[in-house]
């Protein structure tokens, strides 16, 4: 189906005059359309109070040169009734706002040559930016194995989980006898043409290379916080289920996990130790029903999928210093964040042992090379979250 262009031009100029998921943009264009919204806030009748000075907003926008500019860039905006458009996202309509954000997206800008219509079977996996080790090893597993069964991985490209996740389907492969990567779709709070955090651009290109990249927000769009609010809905609502990999009781991944549940997604939680606040928020759901437990990616798949879909062959790494470690060892290095440096006494508290036996333990990673010290305190090593 072939969208006519009046429709996509009025879209494009109302996804430049509005915040992403703006719950009173995006419920006048499902009252009215957007072409009549359009129309209306042009000639400044603004039904409901939407803005201030919006018909001179309005009217200062380009929406042919925008959709021309953004061509050079590779992006393409994707609207309601173009064959490409995920009709997931209309389950969106139904399921409320939190945070003043919430509706189906007026369009969304894609820059990557997977289809989102593609996205029927996606897995969203999605959790701290502070992530340990043992998070993100459980997450980049759970990357590969979705996407060796054929499916999408969908997450933010935000430090810790969100990266490890991309990571582990980019790695995982497409499934036997592909020739290329594993799919995965990159869900931005910024403009699609941008990259944030800037180290992951070479993450992130390969997505937009192989994968897909997609913004709600219109190209140039600066990360801001009420935008990655606006964008957790769109990952719960383009996977068929949502896993959560250690989360504190405030974290940002908990208001996707709300949107999954309110979309009636498949809500799965990974379980830390359960002496880590970094994974209280996971354990409190997984605790009151919410969220199913899960412990990798076969579990996933039995969620989300066929059973004994999850049975694809393992690929089996070399042996690294990893593997080498005791049960203690490992305790210690799990319990390391991936970012900023950490005093033993929080290293021994998230991993639930004594000060000496966690200095006995950082002493051993040293020797391994998968630990460092750094401004006062212990951090990974490029070898241990590489």
């Amino acid at each position: 189906m072939s969208v006519p262009d009046r429709e996509r031009l009025a879209r494009v100029a109302l996804n430049r005059l509005g915040e992403p998921g703006d719950v009173k943009m995006t419920a006048l264009v499902a009252e009215l359309g957007a072409v009549r919204l359009h129309d209306l806030l042009l000639h400044e009748r603004d039904p409901h109070g939407l803005r201030t000075d919006v018909a001179a907003r309005l009217a200062s926008v380009d929406p042919c040169g925008e959709l021309d500019r953004s061509a050079r860039l590779g992006l393409r905006f994707v609207v309601p009734g173009d064959d490409e458009w995920p009709e997931p996202l209309g389950d969106l309509a139904a399921a409320g706002s939190i945070q003043d954000r919430g509706g189906v997206p007026v369009g969304l800008w894609v820059k990557g040559p997977l289809r989102l219509d593609r996205l029927v079977d996606a897995v969203a996996v999605v959790g701290s930016r502070a992530a340990t080790q043992y998070g993100a090893d459980v997450a980049r597993e759970i990357g590969a194995v979705v996407a060796r069964s054929g499916r999408v991985v969908v997450s933010g490209a935000a430090f810790g989980i969100d990266v490890a996740a991309h990571r582990g389907a980019i790695s995982g492969g497409a499934p036997s006898g592909a020739a290329t990567d594993g799919p995965t779709v990159a869900v931005l709070a910024c403009g699609a043409d941008r990259v944030y955090p800037q180290a992951h651009r070479e993450v992130v290109d390969h997505i937009a290379a192989t994968g897909a990249v997609v913004s709600e927000a219109a190209p140039g769009c600066s990360p801001q916080r009420v935008r990655f609010l606006a964008r957790n809905r769109l990952i719960a609502a383009l996977s068929r289920g949502t896993v959560v990999v250690e989360a504190a009781r405030r974290s940002g991944a908990l208001n996707t996990a709300n949107w999954a549940g309110r979309l009636q997604r498949s809500l799965m939680g990974v379980p830390g130790p359960v002496t880590s606040a970094g994974s209280a928020g996971v354990h409190e759901l997984i605790r009151a029903g919410a969220m199913t437990l899960v412990t990798g990616g076969g579990d996933v798949l039995e969620m989300v999928g066929a059973a004994g879909e999850h049975l694809v062959e393992e690929h089996r790494e070399p042996s690294t210093a990893r593997d080498r470690l005791t049960v203690r060892q490992r305790q210690v290095l799990d319990a390391v964040p991936v970012g900023r440096p950490a005093h033993p006494d929080s290293i021994a508290r998230v991993a639930g042992l004594g000060l000496l036996e966690v200095r006995a333990g950082l002493a051993r990673l040293l020797d391994s090379g998968l630990v460092e010290l750094a401004d006062g305190g212990w951090r990974l090593t490029a070898e241990a979250h590489g």
